[in-house]
């Protein structure tokens, strides 16, 4: 077992610094490598397939919702990008700019796409004509660029996967609609799938999208009591219209600017994954989510019977989930660790002794438990324990977002808390955003979201004592 113990040691414990805990998986548990370009990672095959599957699970929802996928240019002209003012000015600081074509200055400046709102907005004024054409219901899958100062992987990177869902409306109450229907589909894909419990509400006007009527989020907490935005979509109203010229003629022909909106996930939910569910020994993978469910583990493969027993459940297995077979001469223990290290949620043994007894060993990752099975039961066994092994990591992670969730009704009682022990602290706000910024600049703490479900903690605002409006998620966050 000595290989065993070397290769989790190579793990910092969370407890001792969570930083360096997260990175460790993500490079032991072969998600990533650092490139050569500051800030930009390669997602190695591991990594890639857990986005495959979001990506897989997400494009279904979207084209059950009459969604269409397309694909958008990766370069703005500048003079394209500066349509809408209070867009260009948000995301300014980020843009990274294509000066020159070969040896020859570009005349325009070319934007590499930090988001593809006016690209999708100069398309839209060329095509939408008549009220017959509405709604248009577009989404693309494509990576963005981000010149970030600090950036880790998955959670902050200079490029990073994404989708952006882009779409053009009638009237203020069906953007309204799509709004709140792709919040709600991004809510129940990360409960469903990714086992991470979220809240959903809106953002301040600090915190909304830059140049957006109204941005709704959904956010998570992670092992350490930071918040993580796990997917935010914007009702743009009728102001990217205008500053575009969008405009279709009505049932009375009359011409009418359109309503937008805009949503997106990213391969920061990747991230959210490790925060949530992982361990000191590496990776935790919900079963909805893992690239392999179940990991097939021969013991003492020289054995006559042993190879051929794995394979044939192999094929029994791989009809219904994602199943990987270990045929390599790497000792048990290693391969005990590899397959910890990477989260697979179940792991399957079968050894000569298992074979005479018609049998095999499953365990858990999650909490290592080890139950034997009979092979005739097998497959009604693997189905519950996998669909109980998802509900369980679901259950621990509400578990620990709600021990994590205070309630302050002083500014005093905000710092102590904050200061104590991190997580999310409901209190009540007047709605000034100078209140707002003030909390920001004490605690560190920003307005994560007005959610949804409301609770009346007190009248007053928990900053300047005025009467309050909403309830407010507050967090230090990612």
């Amino acid at each position: 077992m000595m290989s065993n113990e070397k290769l989790v040691k190579e793990i910092t414990s969370m407890e001792e610094d969570f930083a360096q805990w997260y990175t460790d998986i993500v490079k032991k548990a072969d998600l990533i490598d650092y490139s050569s370009v500051r800030g930009c990672m390669i997602l190695r095959p591991y990594g890639f397939a857990i986005w495959e599957l979001i990506q897989k699970e997400l494009d279904k929802k979207f084209k059950e919702t009459g969604h269409e996928n397309v694909c958008m240019p990766m370069f703005i002209p500048e003079s394209l990008l500066q349509k809408e003012k209070d867009h260009i000015e948000g995301f300014a600081p980020e843009v990274a700019w294509v000066t020159h074509g070969g040896s020859e200055k570009l005349t325009e400046r070319l934007c590499v796409r930090p988001t593809s709102e006016t690209l999708f907005c100069e398309h839209y004024a060329n095509i939408v004509e008549s009220y017959r054409d509405l709604p248009m219901l577009y989404n693309q899958w494509c990576s963005v660029v981000r010149w970030e100062k600090t950036t880790r992987p998955f959670l902050r990177s200079v490029e990073f996967l994404w989708q952006e869902g882009h779409t053009v409306h009638a009237t203020e109450e069906d953007a309204q609609e799509e709004t709140l229907k792709m919040l709600n589909i991004y809510a129940d894909f990360c409960k469903d799938f990714l086992a991470i419990p979220v809240i959903e509400g809106q953002k301040t006007d600090k915190e909304k999208f830059a140049g957006a009527k109204a941005t709704y989020t959904i956010e998570s907490l992670m092992h350490d009591g930071k918040a993580l935005q796990s997917g935010t979509s914007h009702n743009f109203g009728d102001g990217f219209a205008k500053a575009f010229g969008i405009q279709y003629t009505d049932k009375e022909n009359k011409l009418q600017y359109a309503h937008q909106t805009s949503w997106g996930m990213s391969t920061r939910l990747i991230g959210g994954l490790i925060m949530v569910h992982s361990d000191n020994n590496g990776l935790v993978l919900p079963p909805n989510i893992a690239p392999i469910q179940i990991v097939i583990l021969p013991i003492n493969m020289k054995k006559e019977g042993v190879i051929e027993k794995a394979n044939e459940l192999k094929d029994l297995l791989s009809k219904k989930y994602r199943v990987k077979i270990d045929l390599t001469d790497k000792s048990a223990g290693w391969k005990y660790s590899e397959y910890e290290m990477k989260g697979v949620p179940l792991r399957l043994e079968i050894g000569p002794r298992d074979i005479q007894n018609n049998q095999c060993v499953l365990v858990r990752r999650d909490n290592r438990e080890k139950v034997f099975v009979n092979l005739d039961d097998l497959e009604t066994t693997i189905n519950e324990m996998l669909k109980t092994l998802q509900q369980d990591l679901f259950d621990k992670a509400l578990k620990h977002r709600n021990e994590n969730t205070f309630v302050a009704k002083t500014l005093e009682q905000f710092e102590n808390q904050i200061n104590k022990k991190q997580g999310f602290i409901k209190s009540m706000w007047c709605g000034d955003t100078a209140c707002e910024e003030k909390i920001k600049d004490l605690t560190g703490a920003t307005s994560r979201c007005i959610p949804f479900e409301q609770e009346n903690i007190s009248d007053t605002c928990i900053c300047c004592g005025n009467p309050a409006k909403k309830m407010v998620y507050w967090a230090k966050a990612y």
